[in-house]
């Protein structure tokens, strides 16, 4: 596919206000935060995105097997329960419009993680629903080994 536009260039402003928001969920750790990124963008389909963060978490420390598996965490034991809460989160934010962010996952949270780190890791998924919806529409993909 054909990149339509190169948006980060027509408006680097917008660009620059994504990564601002990005930034701004320094409560969440970073492999936590890969994992969510890559499971927001296995949900939208997104590819470039799933590179770049997989990548990332692979850096982080994170194991291939369980980057492999992410689409069937709740079956996979080897991720721990504030793993699991925040992945259910990510989950029902992206799929918003089917879920409503429904009240059990965010008990799951609120078990987990502080008022901080949640609304650090909400705007977390909503930045990267907004990330993998430019990149898609614009056709923006990975890098070609």
């Amino acid at each position: 596919m054909e990149e339509r536009l190169d948006w980060m260039r027509i408006n680097p402003e917008a660009y620059k206000g994504f990564a601002a928001a990005a930034r701004n969920t320094g409560t969440i750790d970073r492999r936590l935060k890969n994992l969510v990124d890559v499971r927001v963008s296995q949900i939208n389909g997104c590819a470039f995105c799933l590179d770049m963060h997989a990548r990332e978490a692979r850096e982080l420390g994170e194991t291939q097997q369980r980057l492999d598996c992410l689409a069937g965490w709740r079956e996979l034991p080897s991720f721990t329960d504030r793993e699991r809460a925040a992945l259910e989160w990510a989950e029902a934010l992206t799929r918003i419009a089917e879920t409503h962010a429904p009240d059990d996952a965010y008990a799951r949270m609120r078990a987990h993680f502080s008022e901080r780190e949640i609304v650090d890791l909400t705007v977390a998924i909503a930045v990267m629903n907004a990330w993998n919806r430019t990149q898609i529409s614009m056709r923006r993909s990975p890098p070609h080994d």
